[in-house]
């Protein structure tokens, strides 16, 4: 290839590009839909995933490739040891120092108060000029928040829900008292104490990845340990959730209602009786998609694209082991 080239799997998520283009003026970039990577006969040094699903059949039909570099920290979608059967180098952006765990935490925020002052019948009742002074919210002051995923985005949502006078729990692999203090929580634990923390959440954060291990872990003997009129809210993935316990549990009233930026099958099928529900604030994974966390991801990724370029070592490359590196 004459000049060093990037493709993005898919024509979604565009403000990535144009990111792309500011940071990497050199680079010929390309948004090319996932029918037409597959198919084969599409050239890059790097592609990037976005949301799409990259298995090694993809990567077989693109001649050149030599990094899958996502735009931030989710891999799932990657098969990882496909790519590395293919020397093909794996890499993210984890969510802390790039202001993505920032940004998804205010969305968490966000969302919670959302559901808990009944955003969308307000919404309505002011827009059709009836029932003013109505629905009542339900205040965040005195409750209980439990955050089940501790990394870069449960410690900036603990810092952002301090001020609400909430009780604050988490769990992560494994317990940590100390993080705990200096967030100011009662108790961080281990996977161990997950019914405990449901028994206790007033509020649920899910930030958490998605692993064999996590999916499914909100079915519906979970959410029958949380407390009535409990708030779930979920910016990890979609597939943390059963969603048929979901709906179920919003039917019956036992949930005041869920915030939801992630679901199992994306994009959401507008008919999904998800969005039918004035219970729910859905909205369509931009939990993180903000200046301040696409500038810092925008950042990061160039950096890792110059390193393949000069042939340097790559930051957060996740099967470097494979290169004889990190």
């Amino acid at each position: 290839m004459c000049a060093a080239r990037v493709v993005i799997a898919g024509k979604g998520f565009g403000t990535v590009r144009q990111y792309m283009d500011e940071m990497l003026p050199e680079v010929e970039f390309e948004a090319v839909e996932l029918p037409v990577l597959r198919a084969g006969g599409v050239a890059a040094d790097v592609l990037i995933p976005a949301m799409a699903r990259i298995d090694g059949e993809l990567m077989d039909g693109i001649e050149g490739l030599r990094l899958i570099q996502q735009w931030g920290a989710g891999l799932e979608g990657v098969d990882v040891a496909a790519a590395t059967a293919r020397r093909i180098a794996v890499a993210n952006v984890p969510t802390g120092g790039s202001g993505n765990a920032e940004s998804v935490a205010e969305w968490c925020v966000m969302a919670a108060v959302a559901v808990s002052r009944r955003l969308p019948l307000a919404e309505r009742a002011v827009r059709s000029g009836k029932s003013w002074g109505s629905p009542m919210g339900r205040a965040m002051l005195g409750r209980t928040a439990g955050i089940v995923g501790m990394g870069g985005i449960g410690q900036a949502l603990a810092q952002r829900l301090r001020p609400f006078g909430m009780r604050l729990l988490g769990l992560r692999r494994q317990a940590d008292p100390e993080l705990a203090q200096r967030l100011g929580m009662e108790w961080i634990a281990g996977p161990e104490r997950l019914a405990e923390l449901l028994h206790y959440s007033d509020y649920l954060f899910l930030c958490m990845p998605l692993t064999g291990d996590t999916r499914g872990l909100i079915d519906a003997r979970a959410l029958a340990l949380l407390p009535p009129q409990a708030c779930v809210i979920n910016a990890g993935r979609g597939g943390l959730i059963d969603q048929d316990a979901l709906l179920e549990a919003l039917a019956s009233g036992r949930l005041t209602g869920a915030g939801l930026d992630v679901f199992a099958q994306e994009p959401l099928d507008p008919a999904s009786p998800l969005l039918q529900r004035p219970d729910v604030v859905a909205t369509p994974h931009i939990a993180g998609v903000t200046d301040a966390s696409y500038r810092g991801i925008a950042e990061r990724v160039a950096a890792n694209v110059h390193r393949l370029l000069a042939g340097g070592v790559l930051h957060d490359c996740v099967n470097a082991h494979a290169f004889g590196a990190g």
